[in-house]
């Protein structure tokens, strides 16, 4: 017979392992893993050596500039290359290449090498942001990270031959590794401006924020095509879901382009005036293609009129597609929402996409995600309305439009800003933060861990019918 203290300490033991074990559950695990890149590259940057002689770097704008490198936003409320020293620099390169990436992604590589096994939790973890079904583990990585160092040193090299001076290596490898991740951050005060009538540096940047934002499948499936299955995906053409997610995102690209510069062209007394309509036409291909993922702006965004604020906030919204290195509520769950609406028009019982009908499971999982995206931003408006103006006199000191702008901008780890960031007081930032931390894990995916947490009831309602609309 064991001892009474014994069986205790079974039990106490037995008891606390639930938690823990649900704690760290393969939901919770991403989140936790972000969160600690955070907080690191905070305490980095942070530091003395991190910054130029003579300049500071204040803990709020530390743990900002971390938030939005590891959540690949851009929005920066500093000048970086005025006040970070090289040694900053290349700790907010590493944040946004671990946060491009995804730190899951390295997590498990890591595991992978050391020990040539990978824990299941981070199996699970990779297989849900990455991509779905049965695969190798072990070799997805590896071609991940391939593709990855692929194209960012495709995109170096390109960016050092043609503009050497400015574009020397660091600086060549940061904008590569920058525009591939999504992350939009520049070592130039003024973005990409001073290129904006640069067509070899805006295809090179523009290309591979494209690249980046499509998603690591796509390019899987590619690389498998043009090398005949030997290296990538298996597979001789593309699968019905990568054509989907391309045929929008080109789509999204053309008509937000057609829409802008119909606006800017026809608007008398246009801000955006160019020499020619070409030079117009290529500004705003550019910011079309970067407003859907990457901060990157070869012209003042304040100077775009306002219905074009309108589409670049749409396409913000909407941002790219699934696994990959944007934000939003990616391309596919904007298909089935527009599917769904067409068919309540049609009276059909079935959205059909390619050839094939959408379970409904994927409808409630997009329409819950743009219910969680549109009441995060409504939230973080009414927020920012409270602590960017003086309460008490109703006086606001930023603009309505500014405010939705930053969330938007936040929470679809676009970047594009206003030149409101960097005005925020300390609660507004802390605000924009949550945006850039929501948006980067997934609105679905934290909802998911939250709902790991809960206790599953036993038992369910009976239900009635309600009187709806």
């Amino acid at each position: 017979m064991s001892h009474p203290l014994l069986a205790f300490l079974r039990g106490v033991r037995h008891k606390t392992d639930m938690p823990r074990k649900r704690f760290l559950s393969p939901f919770t695990w991403p989140v936790l893993s972000f969160g600690v890149v955070i907080i690191v590259g905070a305490v980095l940057l942070s530091l003395p050596a991190s910054c130029r002689d003579g300049a500071q770097l204040s803990l709020i704008d530390a743990c900002f500039l971390a938030t939005s490198a590891v959540c690949v936003t851009g929005l920066t409320p500093i000048d970086i290359s005025a006040v970070l020293s090289p040694l900053g620099k290349a700790v907010l390169l590493c944040l946004f290449q671990l946060g491009g990436v995804g730190v899951m992604t390295y997590t498990s590589l890591v595991f992978l090498l050391w020990r040539n096994h990978v824990p299941f939790n981070s199996r699970e973890a990779v297989g849900q942001a990455l991509l779905w079904g049965d695969f190798s583990l072990a070799g997805f990585l590896k071609q991940v990270l391939g593709l990855v160092l692929g194209i960012e040193t495709v995109t170096a090299l390109a960016l050092w031959w043609y503009d050497p001076v400015f574009f020397y290596p660091f600086s060549a490898v940061f904008h590569a590794v920058s525009a591939f991740c999504n992350a939009g951050f520049s070592l130039c005060s003024a973005n990409l401006m001073p290129w904006h009538d640069d067509v070899m540096v805006n295809v090179i940047i523009a290309g591979s924020v494209f690249l980046g934002a499509i998603g690591f499948g796509v390019l899987r499936e590619f690389l498998g095509i043009c090398t005949g299955g030997r290296l990538g995906a298996p597979s001789r053409r593309l699968s019905r879901f990568r054509r989907l997610v391309i045929k929008t995102s080109l789509m999204l690209v053309v008509v937000g382009f057609v829409l802008i510069f119909s606006l800017e062209y026809l608007r008398e007394g246009s801000r955006l005036s160019f020499d020619s309509a070409w030079e117009l036409a290529g500004v705003v291909l550019f910011h079309t293609a970067a407003a859907r993922t990457a901060g990157f702006s070869t012209v003042d965004v304040t100077l775009f009129s306002q219905a074009s604020l309108l589409v670049l906030m749409s396409l913000m919204f909407i941002g790219g597609g699934p696994g990959s290195c944007a934000g939003g509520i990616k391309v596919v769950a904007f298909r089935v929402l527009v599917g769904y609406i067409a068919s309540q028009f049609r009276a059909d019982r079935q959205i059909v996409l390619e050839g094939r009908g959408v379970p409904a499971e994927n409808v409630s999982r997009a329409l819950t995600l743009f219910f969680l995206y549109s009441i995060t931003i409504a939230l973080s408006l009414f927020l920012l309305n409270i602590t960017e103006s003086d309460f008490v006199a109703d006086q606001a000191r930023q603009p309505q439009g500014g405010l939705l702008f930053e969330s938007l901008s936040a929470l679809g780890t676009v970047g594009l800003s206003l030149n409101v960031t960097c005005t925020l007081s300390a609660t507004g930032k802390g605000i924009l933060m949550f945006c850039m931390f929501a948006g980067r894990m997934g609105m679905l995916s934290l909802l998911m861990a939250v709902q790991s947490l809960q206790a599953k009831k036993p038992y369910s309602v009976a239900e009635a019918q309600l009187p709806i609309g």
